[in-house]
């Protein structure tokens, strides 16, 4: 039996060690049942809750969430791997298979059921003392002790690590309590250095802040036992680059790893240390720190970042520049030195004017790229007006500054402008200039006298007067005087004008170095004049050949406008005896209606009229319409053929002499 147990633990050892040696990435241990075959002796029954036996299952990785199924509904493995009874089981068969699973392993044991020794050898055995077998026991009478090994023991295997004397009572040597559960601790070794997570850290703190400020965070992880303190981590800052203005800058806690500030505020100053980046050698140490722990490495570049305490400065206190009159456009570019960092809104400028610019004829905008104030012209400078313009200019951050930081005198610059006199072109007044006159004046008549004047007082120059867009070539122009008449007649009706209004373009030129020219316009509203006769519309009408459905209307028009149109006076023609065949009426100050008094064939017919319009004097206009006379029938006219039976007024003529004869 004492030998037994020694193989067992022998086994034991062997599996620990595999165990050990999976951590260190090898693969000895197999995962599954370690034991694949056990037996349960039978006596009568099995007491519920009642170890039978224990299993032995490794799926080499800690056997977590590691689930068991008997083959037997009334059997289960409970926590400690023993097999037991849910209930009482009377009968339980001759085989149970247990089915052990995990994401690790899978693996299937077999449990055999064996009947237990005929009652009369049991009561042998208790005659002499060997003590009789129940078929339950209310405790255990074997113990284990428990057993350590370390890890990372060196070969051969298996080790011995112990010995269990244990005695049993049994004439057969059969086992009457057991196998007993050995637990072998496997003492953890410090063979695993602290590791970062990364190699390299960032973090950054803003320049000025107070001793002690929170920078980042650094930590690195131990595989070991983190009960022990092989896995008990300390930090040290071991190198610092560069190490001015001093080597100690910043402070790590050994235990948190929370990297601070040491430096005082006014040292941490962005502008004045050798560079805005720092970087940091950190190591962490286990074993508390001891010298005999293993040690890991990480490095941690800390920028020292800018805040708005420097104020944009102004690189003169005077710029000057010349500006041509007329012009607009950038004037002149502004430069400011600020030393904080580029790009950021504590550098970036804003600029505006604070004084001398009472007509907002300037405007200041950032380039984006210099940070230039870029001085422009929106409104053109007058050298005649002022020759001399001084500007006031201030310059700000985007930012806030700090509360202890504020805009200086170098944060304003005068800005002198002079203008410089440019030949302007002469300038007529008034433009437009507006005038009006009758149609049809004689020629040569005065229309206007043109006024333009050298906007260059400072210099004695002359003006010379053209014609320079004339649509229908009706003026011109005294080229010194200015005086404009009419070369042509003035013709209201003309296509050239629009809306009464006649309009042409003059130009005047100096005689300065090199010339200059400016232009004006010249409105001539015409008034009418009664110079054109009116008309009838339309020249062409239709009438029924039947007299009683025979009506027109017809209408006078006029290209002259009132008074010199309607009211107009439509009539018949003078020839004699056109009354007897038509008739017309008067319908309003423009229209008038015809009415044949008579049947008359289908044909076409010249009818003769006369309209005057109502200018002073009248003017009167004989015309001729056309008669269409159609059959009529149902509210449908027919022209067709009307065209054939061509008639004149001879023809009207007859027919009116026929009605007074009274054929």
């Amino acid at each position: 039996m004492e030998i037994g147990i020694r193989i067992l633990v022998a086994f034991l050892f062997s599996q620990v060690v595999q165990i050990g040696a999976q951590e260190e990435g090898e693969s000895g241990c197999v995962p599954g049942f370690q034991v694949k075959e056990y037996q349960v002796e039978y006596s009568g029954g099995f007491q519920k809750d009642r170890p039978l036996t224990q299993v032995f299952f490794d799926d080499c990785a800690g056997n977590d969430g590691v689930v068991f199924e008997v083959s037997h509904p009334d059997f289960q493995v409970d926590e400690e791997m023993n097999l037991v009874a849910r209930r009482d089981v009377m009968d339980g068969g001759t085989v149970l298979f247990i089915h052990g699973v995990n994401k690790q392993a899978d693996d299937l044991a077999q449990v055999d059921i064996v009947r237990a020794p005929p009652r009369s050898l049991q009561k042998l055995r208790g005659r002499i003392g060997l003590g009789q077998m129940q078929p339950y026991r209310s405790k255990r009478a074997l113990f284990a002790p428990r057993m350590h090994v370390s890890e990372n023991m060196e070969p051969p295997f298996p080790k011995v690590i112990g010995t269990l004397e244990v005695s049993v009572t049994d004439i057969n040597g059969r086992l009457i309590e057991g196998p007993v559960r050995l637990q072998v601790d496997v003492n953890d070794q410090n063979d695993n250095r602290p590791i970062f997570k990364e190699t390299r850290y960032a973090g950054e703190v803003l320049e000025g802040s107070p001793t002690g400020s929170l920078v980042m965070t650094m930590t690195a992880e131990d595989a070991d036992d983190p009960r022990l303190q092989n896995a008990v981590l300390r930090y040290n800052i071991v190198r610092q680059s560069p190490d001015k203005p001093s080597p100690n800058m910043f402070y790590i806690n050994p235990e948190s790893g929370n990297i601070v500030t040491v430096i005082s505020p006014t040292l941490l100053d962005r502008e004045t240390l050798p560079t805005t980046q720092y970087e940091l050698e950190i190591v962490a140490q286990d074993m508390k720190g001891r010298d005999v722990g293993l040690t890991g490495t990480a490095t941690a570049t800390i920028t020292i970042t800018d805040k708005n305490d420097h104020a944009p400065e102004f690189t003169h206190s005077l710029f000057s520049a010349s500006v041509d009159e007329g012009s607009t456009g950038v004037v002149v570019n502004l430069t400011v030195d600020d030393r904080d960092d580029p790009a950021t809104g504590a550098w970036r400028a804003i600029y505006s004017i604070i004084n001398g610019d009472p007509t907002q004829s300037f405007e200041i905008h950032t380039n984006p790229d210099n940070n230039e104030g870029m001085l422009s012209l929106i409104k053109p400078l007058d050298y005649e007006s002022l020759v001399f313009h001084t500007l006031l200019i201030k310059v700000e951050n985007e930012d806030r500054l700090v509360p202890d930081v504020g805009y200086g005198s170098s944060s304003t610059a005068t800005v002198h402008i002079t203008v410089q006199d440019v030949n302007e072109g002469p300038v007529f007044f008034p433009d437009p200039l507006q005038v009006t006159k009758m149609e049809n004046v004689p020629l040569g008549s005065f229309v206007a006298s043109l006024n333009a004047t050298d906007p260059d007082v400072l210099q004695s120059q002359s003006i010379r007067f053209a014609v320079l867009r004339d649509p229908a070539n009706w003026l011109s122009v005294n080229p010194v005087r200015g005086t404009v008449n009419t070369s042509a007649n003035l013709d209201r009706e003309s296509v050239y004008v629009h809306d009464n209004k006649y309009t042409a373009i003059f130009m005047a030129t100096d005689n300065g170095s090199p010339p200059a020219t400016g232009t004006g316009t010249l409105v001539i509203h015409l008034e009418d004049y009664n110079d054109n006769a009116p008309y009838v519309h339309p020249s062409v009408v239709r009438v029924c050949e039947d007299a009683k459905d025979s009506v027109v209307i017809v209408g006078g028009r006029d290209r002259d406008v009132h008074p010199n149109a309607g009211p107009f006076k439509i009539e018949l023609g003078k020839q004699p005896g056109l009354e007897k065949t038509w008739k017309v009426f008067r319908v309003n100050n423009t229209h008038a209606q015809i009415m044949l008094l008579q049947s008359m064939k289908r044909a076409n017919y010249q009818l003769p009229l006369v309209v005057t319009d109502s200018g002073m004097p009248p003017l009167s206009n004989s015309t001729e319409i056309k008669v269409q006379v159609c059959t009529c029938k149902k509210n449908r006219m027919d022209c067709n053929g009307a065209s054939s039976l061509c008639s004149n007024l001879m023809m009207l003529l007859a027919v009116a002499l026929l009605s007074l004869l009274g054929l």
